[in-house]
């Protein structure tokens, strides 16, 4: 390694016998350098210091010393500081005209010192892995179910809507409302889902949030009696949706349509025969954008291959009809493949899935 004092005067010498009149390579081959590395620690202004990572540096002038240092750690170990981190620490000696070094230093000196933990009783946050991802390429083999409230006539009392779907047609497969939650009512609704949609091989996924009726003991028993894989969102994250957006789309599509009662429910009747309604509706009706604009029900039973193509038919017939009102294909009415529920962020590219909406 060649310090800069050296490479100074290693460059005075081949200046001058460059002005002697000798060439700048036979000059450089004198002192046994290349003419690349003349140039190079010659390109700008000065001489450069050397750039290689192994290079030998002088200390830098505004280093702290050792004294310095043990000065902060004594500091950040003092009963008054000891519970706070840098941040809090270097203003509070600033406010007492007191200047050591930067927060970055101090924070520094203690990963040194591997003091440099979480200070105070607060709990360091957890990365929770986000849940198992599945996909599903036809009806009964993902399910995702929720709770919602409805509001009654009574201030503060609400009804329960227990509501299952199947994430790959969107259509409703179970429903009941109660005046509470309770791990009982989950495992006699799953039961009759899975007896009336004849499931009777095991591996159906159920997805929910981490609520006390999810995850209750007879919910969970019900579930490995049935074969069925339960899978919960994460359990750090109760109010994010994405973790369970079917069912969150489903409840907001609810709540949301015209014909959602305006007044709160007077009775449990009341609430089970609106339900009911919005449930045929829904299922029977309503064509969801998320699967090309069929019905749920169309799309369960297999019959929206059938439809999807009379549909293609006839953008096709039209566009025959008058050519010069179509710049381009006609639209896709492809069927929508496989559904993801918590895909990886390929996955979610690859299919261009996002934040669920009916």
């Amino acid at each position: 390694m060649i310090n800069v004092p050296d490479r100074c005067r290693a460059v005075e010498l081949i200046e001058e016998a460059i002005e002697a009149g000798a060439p700048a390579e036979k000059a450089c081959e004198e002192l046994e350098l290349s003419l690349r590395t003349y140039k190079r620690w010659t390109d700008g202004e000065g001489v450069k210091a050397d750039g290689r990572p192994e290079a030998e540096r002088p200390e830098p002038a505004n280093k702290l010393n050792p004294e310095e240092r043990q000065q902060i750690l004594e500091i950040c170990n003092e009963e008054a500081y000891r519970n706070l981190p840098p941040s809090q620490i270097v203003p509070a000696l600033a406010d007492k005209g007191t200047y050591i070094a930067s927060e970055s230093s101090f924070y520094r000196i203690l990963e040194e010192a591997e003091q440099l933990h979480r200070r105070g009783r607060a709990q360091a946050p957890r990365r929770v892995s986000k849940p198992e991802a599945y996909k599903a390429i036809a009806a009964n083999q993902i399910w995702s179910w929720d709770i919602t409230f409805l509001a009654t006539t009574i201030t503060g009392l609400f009804y329960r809507l227990y509501l299952i779907m199947d994430i790959y047609s969107r259509k409703i497969v179970g429903w009941e409302i109660h005046e509470n939650e309770t791990a009982e009512h989950a495992s006699l609704l799953i039961r009759k889902a899975c007896l009336a949609q004849g499931i009777r091989e095991q591996g159906l996924v159920l997805h929910s949030d981490n609520g006390s009726p999810m995850k209750g003991a007879t919910m969970l028993a019900t579930l490995q009696r049935l074969g069925v894989v339960p899978s919960f969102s994460r359990p750090s994250r109760p109010s994010v949706s994405n973790d369970n957006p079917y069912s969150e789309s489903l409840f907001g599509t609810m709540k949301y349509t015209p014909a959602f009662p305006s007044k709160p429910f007077e009775s449990l009747e009341a609430a089970r025969d609106w339900v009911y309604d919005f449930v045929h509706w829904y299922n029977e009706e309503h064509r969801h954008s998320g699967i090309q604009f069929v019905t749920p029900a169309q799309r369960h039973s297999g019959a929206e291959r059938s439809i999807l193509v009379n549909r293609k038919a006839v953008y096709q017939a039209a566009k025959q009809r008058n050519p010069e009102r179509w710049s381009r294909g006609t639209r896709n009415w492809s069927p929508i493949g496989e559904v993801w529920l918590n895909p990886d962020n390929q996955d979610a590219e690859k299919t261009g899935i996002r934040d669920e909406a009916a």
